[in-house]
């Protein structure tokens, strides 16, 4: 005990960035835990889909359809709202909310917690980051058409 005391003593400014920089990282992951959005890594994905999470690509369906996670459903973020009723049966399940890059899923995670779905992340990095993890990825388009009539391009 002496000895911190008197390293303490000699190493103030030392001392004092440790203890400044433990209360940073403390504040910054409360305020992230607060704020209710929670950004997993692909492989904490990965985790989540082989247990039986629901992904909800928010992209547009050109996107989709150049490519997507296996089993993602296409949920573009404006009509995201719109289609939560068909959702509902999914809000004790894991939901991994995927946009291009992990910045605009954020709403769209925001939006379904504020509509009661207790486990939604948003993909940290989106399908930029799935892809650079080195993780598979469904080609194809087998999507419908943008005038709703339910064609499939093939």
């Amino acid at each position: 005990m002496d000895k911190i005391l008197e390293f303490t003593g000699n190493h103030t400014l030392l001392v004092l960035a440790l203890v400044v920089s433990f209360l940073v990282a403390i504040f910054s992951e409360l305020r992230r835990k607060a704020s209710g959005t929670i950004n997993i890594e692909a492989i904490e994905a990965v985790k989540l889909i082989n247990n039986g999470a629901v992904v909800i690509d928010l992209r547009s369906a050109d996107a989709y359809g150049r490519g997507h996670i296996v089993s993602a459903r296409s949920v573009p973020h404006d009509e995201l709202e719109a289609k939560t009723s068909s959702l509902a049966q999914e809000k004790t399940t894991p939901i991994v909310a995927v946009c291009d890059n992990g910045i605009s899923s954020t709403r769209s995670v925001n939006l379904l917690r504020k509509q009661g779905f207790e486990s939604v992340y948003g993909l940290k990095g989106g399908m930029n980051g799935w892809t650079q993890a080195g993780l598979p990825v469904v080609t194809g388009k087998k999507t419908k058409s943008k005038s709703g009539k339910g064609k499939k391009r093939g």
